[in-house]
Parts: C-alpha cells; sequence; structure tokens
C-alpha cells in the first residue's frame, strides 16, 4: 500500500510506474509495455499520490501522464484487477470504485496543468485517465475506448458521465459510453478529444515541449485556471464572473504579475518564477 508521499517529487522513487523530474516537468509513464500498460491496485494508488503531493512542491509546474511500448493504457489488469473483483462484497467493491474515483479528483485537484500523450491503445481506465488530462496529444493510430459496457458495467466510471460530454459534448459522450467503440487518432482531434495529434515517434519530443511552456509559465496564474476551469462547471454565468473578478485580483498580486510589467516596460520576455 502506498502512503503518502512528503518532500519534493525529484527525490521520491516510484515503485509501480515511472516518474521523471526535470526542468519543472514530472513526467509518469505507464510501463508494464509487454500487457499494453494496465494498471494495477498498486499503480491506482501510487500516482494519485503522487499527483496529491504535487499539491505542496512548487518546484513541479506541469505533468506529462504517457505510456511506454507505443500503448497508452490498456485500462485494469485482467488478472490482477477484474479477477479479484468477483470475489469482493458489495463492500469491497465500493472500497475499489472510490480509490479508482480517487485518482481523477487527483488529477483535477492537483494545481499543475497535466497533459496526456496518447499513443495507440488508451480503453477503460485508461481511458479515463487521458479524458481527465487537461490537455490531450495523441497519434493518428491511438485507440481511446470507453469500453466498460463490453464487460457488463455502466458507463458511468471514475467522472465519465460528468467529464466526457463536456470535452466530446453529450451525443458523441453518448455513442462513446453506449457502444464501447474506439475513438480513433483523426476521429478524436475532429471532436475535441485530443488538442493536436503527432507522429508516434513524435510524440513524446512534443509533450515535453508544450510541458515545458506551460512550466515556464505563471504557475500561481496557471493553478489558478485550472482550478476555475473545474469550479465554474457549477456556476451560473453571474456567479463564474463574480468567482473570476476575486481570481484575478488574487493573481494581480503575485509577483510575475509584476515581472510581466517590469518585462514589457523594458521591451524583454518576462521570466516567471511561479509566485
Amino acid at each position: 500500500m502506498i502512503t503518502a508521499i512528503t518532500g519534493p517529487l525529484g527525490a521520491y522513487r516510484a515503485q509501480h510506474l515511472k516518474l521523471e523530474v526535470a526542468g519543472g516537468v514530472a513526467t509518469l509513464t505507464l510501463d508494464r509495455p509487454e500487457r499494453k500498460n494496465p494498471l494495477t491496485f498498486d499503480s491506482y494508488a501510487e500516482m494519485a499520490a503522487i499527483l496529491r503531493a504535487a499539491v505542496h512542491d512548487d518546484s513541479v509546474r506541469a505533468f506529462v501522464v504517457t505510456g511506454s511500448g507505443g500503448n497508452f493504457c490498456s485500462g485494469g489488469d485482467v488478472h490482477e484487477i477484474i479477477g479479484p473483483l468477483l470475489d469482493r462484497d458489495t463492500k469491497g467493491l465500493m472500497q475499489f470504485t472510490s480509490m479508482t474515483g480517487e485518482l481523477v479528483k487527483a488529477m483535477r485537484a492537483c494545481p499543475q496543468p497535466i497533459i496526456g500523450a496518447v499513443d495507440g491503445v488508451a480503453a477503460g481506465a485508461g481511458a479515463i485517465v487521458a479524458m481527465a488530462s487537461d490537455l490531450r496529444l495523441g497519434t493518428p493510430r491511438a485507440k481511446v475506448a470507453f469500453l466498460f459496457n463490453r464487460v457488463g458495467l455502466a458507463g458511468c466510471d471514475m467522472g465519465a458521465c460528468a467529464i466526457l460530454p463536456r470535452i466530446v459534448g453529450q451525443g458523441r459522450a453518448s455513442e462513446l459510453l453506449y457502444l464501447g467503440r474506439s475513438l480513433g487518432g483523426e476521429e478524436g482531434l475532429a471532436w475535441g478529444f485530443f488538442n493536436r495529434l503527432h507522429a508516434p515517434e513524435e510524440l513524446q519530443d512534443a509533450a515535453a515541449a508544450l510541458a515545458r511552456e506551460i512550466a515556464e509559465g505563471p504557475g500561481f496564474a496557471h493553478a489558478m485556471t485550472k482550478r476555475m476551469l473545474q469550479m465554474e462547471w457549477a456556476m451560473s454565468m453571474d456567479q463564474a464572473i463574480e468567482a473570476e473578478a476575486v481570481a484575478q485580483a488574487l493573481c494581480m498580486t503575485t509577483q510575475d504579475f509584476r515581472r510581466a510589467y517590469d518585462a514589457f516596460v523594458a521591451k524583454r520576455r518576462p521570466v516567471f518564477e511561479g509566485n
């Protein structure tokens, strides 16, 4: 069982996935390529713990989540997760579904923007991890499938019915969740699921470059943008405008706001420090 992670993420040695921290960017790689990188009880918990710890690590300014070996994530491991679930009672099953939902909560609650770099298969919980990212880069051969109905389950898993319609629209989300079919790269780009497509051999570099660009920006302000994108789902327009007035006023108290002004006056590019 993964306990709470303390201290900077750069000093943490992940046990059930790969974690690399450099230049303000933390890269999480699901690394079981022989099985298309399925999630286990431990990797679910460890990824959530890393993202929760990131709330307290100002040195990390952006995340990249990806998979190794030409695939993103094939979902929950059939032998290590699906099989054992058949022997659990209702309480045990609720413990599992609450734990999987905790990963999405951690992704949405961490202040750093998350880039999902999706190549090949992203199925079941893997599709959810891609969906819960703030930005998604894909490849033409990406196959995203919310295939819960294929195993006799509902499409309402880990926030899919709340988040997916906001990305691709209600009708398209309904199609994916009822049919469990694969969403290809080009179609995913046209539907707005992917922000951009890249050749498979260029995907990781493109994700790293985008993450660095975000990491070089005003960290406090980026965190505020992510927070407001989340909170305003449940607000009226008037409430959203009022909330954004408070949020922007707070950003105007930061040193990065002053740095941007000073750089403009000096006719140079601002160097943001996240405070």
